[in-house]
């Protein structure tokens, strides 16, 4: 941070001066210090110095003069002040020429002119104008926190930027859409984006005037079909949220004040991602929350908690079927969610979580229905909008396009589901979840998962559920299936599932062959075997009822 040569030169001290070379980089050329130096030069010059000599060193000799200028020009120094008159009457001609070579600034001050008053009031000017970009750069950065904190947005944050540094600035989020824009050319993001076949090479090393500031390790550059453009990327809470862009003129507006401004515009930023991200995960919760109300608690649905609906953006007045879900992870780490998980459990479940509500989202949009939907533990739970009639189809394709997506994301991901619609009111959201509830569980316990199973499925289930409450009835059913589950258990011999298609071929064998891929005569064998173990007789109406009976009630696994 410090002033250009031009302003030194308007200093009264330096009213005298003569510039001698290097004309056209007065406005560029930055002096944060002064010094004064005789040859020779070694280490004791640092960038952007303005150096006063006497050239006590070199009088009467070109050369050496020649060889400390160079020295002085290789340290960094932005300009070199000679004061003539008494051991350099004249500055060689061959020393200007070298300089101009160079772009250097060489002025010239007469020897009558003290360099401690030159000294003095060019560390005035520098302390005073750093001090003038301190309050500036604070101002700024309390504008732009006071502007976050006011609810203004990223477009009102980047006008306030722009006022400032006047270089044209835009704001892209993490998935490169652009959420403001003041002044920056559409072309040039759209290019940065990949969102057009102009070409785009990044630069290995930024080319910025104040390389030693620490921003500049997180600045990448662009050249954008033969423009110049910055990137920084905005992070809050140790995530990636988006992208500040900027494109000055020339690399000289990167001077230490908008090196700051940009600093402190990329903290307004990410502060603002951050309150965004707390204000969505606020809105989410309470979505959550209502939605687990709604199907875990039974409640009046008055008027207060229809409109506390619509101010989460929920229409209660329409009719919903509830869809209730649970997964299985395979323990197969999905190289697509690798970003979002860890080794833990937790960490998965909300991995699947994410992508869930993502697809149920995308479907919803797809279908043009509304959907309300939580998650807890694992478990899944949607409200749909149907129609009254025919609702099946709509879940169906509902579920079909959450599967599919799903499927190409988390391979190792296995769901089933449950379905209710309740019969007292559309708006039984309570009964219908407890409806879809019951029907995955009758599933689960039968098949695992995979698949869908509708209440209204599932009435011969829910009565052997009621059947099974009989403890003397539970007895006779042991004592009946015990026999086939133990031979099946030690002999692999699918007895009760030879059983069960036998029952539903309603007795033909040669079906039931095909059907299990079995030669005729092996199928009798097992059925004689199923015969002999439980005692009963196939053939007989009641005999083979209690069977069935007896392995329905198994496999809802309603007792030991």
């Amino acid at each position: 941070m410090g002033i250009c040569v031009q302003e030194v030169l308007d200093l009264n001290v330096m009213k005298h001066a003569v510039v001698r070379t290097g004309q056209e980089q007065l406005a560029d050329q930055q002096i944060e210090w002064v010094s004064v130096i005789e040859e020779p030069v070694e280490n004791f010059i640092r960038k952007h110095e303005i150096v006063l000599t006497t050239g006590i060193g070199c009088q009467d000799d070109p050369e050496t003069l020649g060889t400390f200028v160079q020295d002085v020009i290789q340290s960094g120094a932005s300009a070199l002040t000679i004061a003539t008159g008494r051991y350099i009457t004249e500055i060689p001609q061959q020393v200007l020429e070298f300089a101009e070579g160079q772009d250097f600034i060489i002025i010239e001050i007469p020897w009558k002119v003290p360099f401690s008053d030159i000294f003095h009031d060019v560390l005035d000017a520098i302390n005073k104008n750093n001090e003038y970009k301190r309050n500036q750069a604070e101002s700024l950065r309390q504008k732009l926190t006071n502007g976050v904190l006011n609810g203004q947005s990223l477009e009102d944050l980047m006008r306030i930027l722009y006022d400032e540094i006047n270089i044209p600035v835009a704001i892209s989020d993490d998935e490169k859409k652009v959420r403001a824009n003041y002044d920056f050319d559409t072309k040039v993001i759209d290019a940065l984006n990949g969102f057009s076949d102009t070409p785009v090479k990044k630069v290995d090393v930024p080319d910025v005037p104040l390389d030693e500031h620490p921003l500049y390790h997180h600045l990448d550059q662009y050249d954008v079909d033969g423009q110049t453009c910055y990137e920084l990327t905005i992070f809050s809470n140790g995530k990636k949220q988006g992208y500040l862009l900027f494109m000055p003129k020339h690399k000289s507006q990167l001077n230490w004040f908008t090196i700051h401004a940009l600093e402190h515009g990329l903290t307004a930023c990410a502060l603002y991602f951050l309150t965004e991200n707390a204000v969505e995960m606020t809105e989410i919760r309470l979505k959550d929350n209502f939605v687990y109300q709604l199907a875990k608690e039974k409640q009046i649905l008055d008027a207060k908690a229809l409109s506390k609906g619509e101010l989460l953006g929920y229409d209660l007045s329409l009719p919903y079927a509830c869809l209730v879900g649970d997964f299985q992870i395979e323990e197969v780490k999905d190289a697509s969610w690798d970003d979002e998980q860890d080794q833990s459990g937790q960490s998965s479940l909300h991995s699947v979580n994410y992508y869930v509500q993502k697809e149920i989202t995308h479907a919803s949009q797809q279908l043009e229905r509304k959907t309300m939907s939580t998650f807890d533990e694992g478990e899944v739970i949607i409200f749909l909008e149907i129609d009254q009639s025919g609702y099946q189809e709509t879940v169906n394709h509902f579920l079909d396009m959450v599967e599919r997506r799903l499927h190409d994301q988390l391979a190792p991901v296995y769901f089933a589901w449950g379905v209710g619609l309740h019969n007292d009111g559309f708006q039984s959201f309570y009964e219908s979840y407890h409806e879809a509830r019951t029907a995955l569980d009758i599933h689960t316990e039968q098949h695992g998962f995979g698949e869908r199973t509708f209440f209204e499925e599932t009435k011969v289930n829910r009565l052997l559920m009621r059947i099974a409450e009989n403890h003397e009835l539970i007895q006779m059913v042991k004592e009946t299936i015990e026999p086939l589950v133990e031979y099946d258990l030690k002999r692999q011999a699918e007895l009760i599932h030879t059983f069960m298609t036998y029952q539903k071929y309603k007795g033909n064998v040669s079906q039931t062959a095909r059907a299990l891929n079995l030669h005729r005569q092996s199928l009798l064998y097992r059925l004689k075997n199923i015969e002999n173990l439980t005692n009963l007789s196939l053939i007989d109406a009641d005999d083979s009822f209690l069977l069935e009976l007896s392995i329905r009630l198994w496999l809802l696994k309603q007792f030991k």
